[in-house]
């Protein structure tokens, strides 16, 4: 039997054409990407016209942003997903019952056995697995761990060659909560992506953070080229400029904080989130997201458990059209 992909965020054509509203007039908040990401600048001609080259300042860039150096490019944190299951023989996975649905088709279409853990569960499973993996914050319910705990979790795995693999797609807000300092660790390996914080998500940008030997398996299968000049000359821009992240996570904690209480107060106050998301746990989920839906607004729905995620709209047009939407849908 085929398994069928998961569902992500994202897919406005569809839901436009679907409720016959124009793209141009849509608030899309189902993604969790900052929509006030860094704002790119005119490209030189020449990133067109030539292949990328592994000397062009992207390594120091990724070196100074997060500390550490082995950061190994690939084209979204998605295509480590899809290769890191092939890198090992079929084995005992541990993913979250409720994150990124990709971890557990990735690992589970390579042929390992998945084991779907709850959050409070991870710990207690960890002599039944072989590989751990850990959203940090999760996708969507925003949980987090102390650094502590899940460094102890990769000894315990690590001292019998299993792996934690951490990802940490949505942390750049928080940077003192990541474990990227601690990746040349045998059997750590550590995601991170400029799709989100930086709002890049268009430009397919991550990077994976382990030890040399895993990291040349990763470069070797990736292979030449896979990330694309214009996106790397992007990357390196991104990451040198401090002035703009730090500016950025003072105003998505302030975003995140506006969205919670406008959720909130229409009866929706959020079960977890992030500076970038907020999380509802409703039996409604499906309810709400097409009422939104109608007034032109796109929010994420999961089905287990029944629940919604919503992004940060991107100006003050959007947060108006969202907590007008809010107030209509009467909860109270």
């Amino acid at each position: 039997m085929e398994l069928a992909p998961p569902e992500h965020g994202g897919g406005l054509r569809a839901w436009a054409r679907r409720f016959g509203r124009p793209l141009g007039e849509w608030v899309d908040l189902s993604t969790g990407i900052n929509p006030r990401g860094w704002s790119v600048p005119e490209l030189p001609s020449e990133v067109w016209q030539r292949l990328p080259e592994e000397d062009d300042g992207l390594a120091a860039a990724a070196a100074a942003y997060y500390g550490t150096e082995g950061a190994v490019p690939v084209p979204g944190v998605q295509a480590a997903i899809q290769l890191l299951p092939y890198l090992r023989p079929p084995c005992r996975v541990g993913v979250p019952a409720i994150g990124y649905a990709e971890h557990a088709y990735r690992w589970r279409l390579a042929g390992h056995q998945i084991i779907e853990l709850p959050e409070d569960e991870a710990e207690a499973a960890l002599g039944n697995l072989d590989v751990l993996v850990v959203i940090h914050p999760n996708n969507p319910t925003g949980r987090r761990w102390p650094a502590d705990h899940l460094l102890a979790w990769h000894e315990i795995l690590g001292a019998r060659g299993g792996w934690l693999v951490v990802d940490e797609s949505f942390i750049d807000p928080t940077p003192e909560a990541s474990l990227v300092q601690a990746a040349n660790r045998p059997g750590l390996i550590i995601l991170r992506s400029l799709g989100k914080f930086f709002g890049l998500g268009g430009a397919r940008v991550g990077f994976v953070f382990t030890e040399e030997r895993l990291a040349a398996q990763v470069r070797r299968l990736i292979g030449p080229w896979s990330v694309g000049h214009p996106a790397r000359w992007v990357a390196r821009l991104a990451l040198l400029d401090h002035a703009w992240q730090a500016r950025a996570r003072v105003e998505l904690a302030a975003a995140s904080e506006r969205l919670a209480g406008s959720l909130g107060e229409q009866g929706l106050a959020p079960a977890g989130g992030t500076a970038l998301f907020q999380w509802i746990l409703t039996p409604d989920a499906a309810t709400i997201q097409r009422h939104l839906a109608e007034e032109g607004i796109l929010v994420r729905r999961f089905a287990y458990p029944a629940s919604l995620r919503f992004g940060l709209p991107a100006d003050e047009a959007g947060w108006a059209r969202l907590e007008k939407a809010l107030v209509s849908l009467n909860l109270w």
